[in-house]
C-alpha cells in the first residue's frame, strides 16, 4: 500500500474462524470506521485522480507480473513449511523475500504505464 502512495491502514489482513462471528463482525465494522474516517480513496494521501489511476494500474501490473507471483507462492511455500503464520513471522519473510521486488515491479510498472498514458494523450 505504501508503496503505491496509499495508507497502509486501507487494507486489513484478519482471522476469524466461522465459530466467531462477533468477531467478524467487530473485524468489518471497525474496518469500516476507519476507511470512512479516511474518506475517499486518494483524498487522505493527498494524491490527484490521475495520479492515483496510474498508481493503482502500476500496482495491479505489478500484482499480476509471473516475477511477483513467483515470489509470493515460494514465500507461501516457506511458511507452511516453516508453519510461521504469526504477524511477526510473516512481516519479516515479506521483507527478506518479496518486499523489494515489489518496489522494483511497481516503479517499473509505472514506468511502462506512465509513458503509454503520455502516448495515448498525445
Amino acid at each position: 500500500m505504501e508503496v503505491a502512495g496509499l495508507k497502509p491502514e486501507r487494507l486489513a489482513l484478519n482471522w476469524a474462524s466461522a465459530a466467531e462471528a462477533s468477531l467478524f463482525v467487530e473485524l468489518i465494522t471497525n474496518f469500516t470506521n476507519v476507511l470512512k474516517e479516511l474518506g475517499p480513496l486518494g483524498e487522505a494521501e493527498g494524491i490527484d485522480r490521475e495520479e492515483l489511476k496510474l498508481k493503482l494500474l502500476a500496482a495491479r501490473s505489478a500484482v499480476e507480473s509471473v516475477r511477483l507471483r513467483t515470489r509470493f507462492a515460494k514465500l507461501a511455500r516457506d511458511l507452511r513449511q516453516g508453519n510461521g503464520y504469526a504477524p511477526d513471522v510473516i512481516e519479516a519473510k515479506m521483507a527478506e523475500k518479496v518486499n523489494d521486488a515489489i518496489i522494483r515491479e511497481i516503479a517499473k510498472q509505472e514506468k511502462v504505464i506512465g509513458g503509454s498514458l503520455d502516448y495515448n494523450e498525445e
